[in-house]
């Protein structure tokens, strides 16, 4: 045995016998801490919809039957087949009726589609302060008409203060740039 496969549990021993078996000689130790963390987590997965199966057949304990349509259920739902040639061929060929966008490239150079189908072109945001609207002002001027002038003293600079408190709101435009030429 090598060195530390003496502390090994039986799953990480069996985990190392698989890749050896399968010519894997090389590959980092957490490799196996993966394989055995991806194996566990399937076995409660197929388990917990073994015991689903098997509470909602009525019966006292799991048996095989309830492990097996787990199981098959997993790959039903995990692994997808590709389909069959004829469907993609069909795809391709109805794909390949549409004709290409023209180039834009000279012929020498490489064909490359318009520029509004790229997304190479210059794109810029800019943030514009957005204009605070004639309500939300008015509401300002109400919330400080509420406001007992006698119990409060304030001086003008404080009034503008009031006013500047209140940060601009910002609105972001974005454009592509035209080439002029």
């Amino acid at each position: 045995m090598a060195e530390g496969e003496e502390d090994l549990p039986r799953d990480a021993k069996i985990v190392k016998s698989l890749l050896k078996s399968m010519g894997v000689e090389d590959y980092e130790p957490r490799v196996i801490h993966q394989f055995l963390e991806l194996w566990y987590r399937y076995v409660v997965d197929v388990l917990t919809d073994s015991q689903v199966y098997s509470e909602h057949a009525g019966k006292g304990a799991i048996d095989s039957d309830d492990v097996k349509l787990a199981i098959q259920s997993k790959v039903n739902f995990s692994f997808s087949q590709p389909p069959p040639r004829e469907v993609l061929l069909e795809l391709a060929r109805n794909r390949n009726k549409v004709p290409l966008p023209r180039s834009i490239a000279g012929p020498a150079s490489v064909p490359l589609p318009p520029e509004q189908d790229t997304l190479i072109s210059p794109n810029y945001q800019l943030a514009l302060p957005r204009r605070q609207s004639a309500q939300a002002a008015e509401e300002i001027e109400e919330d400080d008409e509420a406001i007992d002038p006698a119990a409060v003293t304030t001086t003008p600079s404080q009034q503008e203060q009031k006013t500047t408190d209140v940060p601009p709101q910002s609105q972001r435009v974005s454009f592509p740039l035209k080439r002029t030429k």
